[in-house]
């Protein structure tokens, strides 16, 4: 349980109010406008979401979210409403969401959780790897709505690397895999300069091939170590050797370099390697969002079969399984 007087806060990054183009261009506008996640000058980053992005993507992005849109609207947020209420009553407390774009809005968790009593805020940001774009944004998102009425708070680090997230996530894939399966982990990408830009010894990151497995004080904020540490915790849960699994990142957005192999590259490569059974898992996200459901689920298995693929299937992400809610619960009060 939760000590009295406190609330848990979920951030995460939101999702349109429909799958209209309308809806869509309001919430890429504000997505893309946020200098934590589109790290450019601001007249320059104001021409490229203006005059190029929003011209033609939000056509594009209606289509997907239409192909993942249920009668419940987004499955993001209704994923995320189920797991608050799963530990709202596990630890007795005001648990709420708060999403950086669209609603429920940040400062509409905040003002939920001080009505129903909470005297200090616990936050936690739905990703378990640091990234710029992702725990940095939206715990400045957070700073800023409590700046304006001030209440106590604390943020729980990423949690990449703890053992019971680690056993969760492990059990959730095995429960999906077969022996004769390949596992792609295919994370959420970013581009190069994100890595570069965080790392706090300013020559850590990206400068060779072992970065990640060099000690360094810039891993507290490498999203590629991190990445690749859960990977290897969770490979060695499973008992993998490493011609079962293989590692790639999705999502990648403009010409700049972004974090190798890319994910729709790699699954056009598996069948011409001879992998044509897979299963995918993609550990950047904690609950099922469009880059799951379409961009891997639909899309992504798509490319997969047309290589050559024999059979493909999507991991779903923890969700609100109950083992995942017991795993926070012990997280945000320990």
């Amino acid at each position: 349980m939760m000590p009295n007087g406190h609330g848990l806060l979920l951030l995460n990054v939101g999702s349109p109010d429909n799958p209209s183009e309308s809806a869509i261009r309001r919430y890429l506008k504000q997505f893309l406008m946020d200098p934590y996640v589109l790290d450019i000058p601001w007249a320059l980053r104001w021409l490229l979401v203006n005059g190029v992005i929003l011209r033609n993507r939000p056509k594009h992005s209606a289509e997907a979210y239409a192909s993942i849109w249920t009668e419940q609207g987004s499955p993001l947020i209704t994923i995320s409403q189920d797991f608050a209420t799963a530990l709202r009553s596990q630890l007795n407390c005001p648990v709420e969401i708060g999403m950086a774009y669209g609603s429920p809005s940040v400062s509409d968790g905040v003002t939920r959780l001080k009505t129903a009593g909470a005297d200090h805020i616990t936050v936690l940001p739905m990703f378990p790897h640091y990234a710029m774009s992702t725990t940095e944004g939206l715990v400045a998102c957070f700073k800023k709505v409590i700046k304006k009425n001030p209440t106590p708070y604390s943020v729980i680090s990423p949690f990449y690397n703890h053992p019971d997230y680690i056993q969760v996530l492990a059990k959730s894939i095995k429960s999906r895999l077969t022996p004769d399966t390949h596992l792609l982990f295919s994370y959420h990408g970013l581009p190069e300069r994100h890595l570069k830009k965080t790392d706090p010894t300013g020559s850590h990151c990206l400068s060779n091939s072992s970065c990640c497995n060099s000690p360094s004080e810039a891993h507290s904020t490498c999203y590629r170590h991190q990445v690749m540490t859960t990977t290897r915790l969770v490979i060695d849960a499973l008992g993998l050797s490493s011609d079962q699994y293989t590692v790639s990142f999705q999502s990648r957005l403009g010409k700049d370099p972004w974090l190798q192999p890319y994910t729709d590259q790699t699954l056009k490569n598996l069948p011409m390697q001879g992998i044509n059974k897979l299963a995918v898992v993609c550990p950047a996200f904690v609950a099922d969002c469009l880059e799951t459901l379409e961009e891997i689920g639909i899309a992504g298995k798509k490319t997969f079969m047309d290589a050559g693929g024999e059979s493909f299937e999507l991991i779903p992400c923890l969700n609100d399984a109950p083992d995942w809610v017991d795993c926070v619960g012990e997280m945000v009060t320990s």
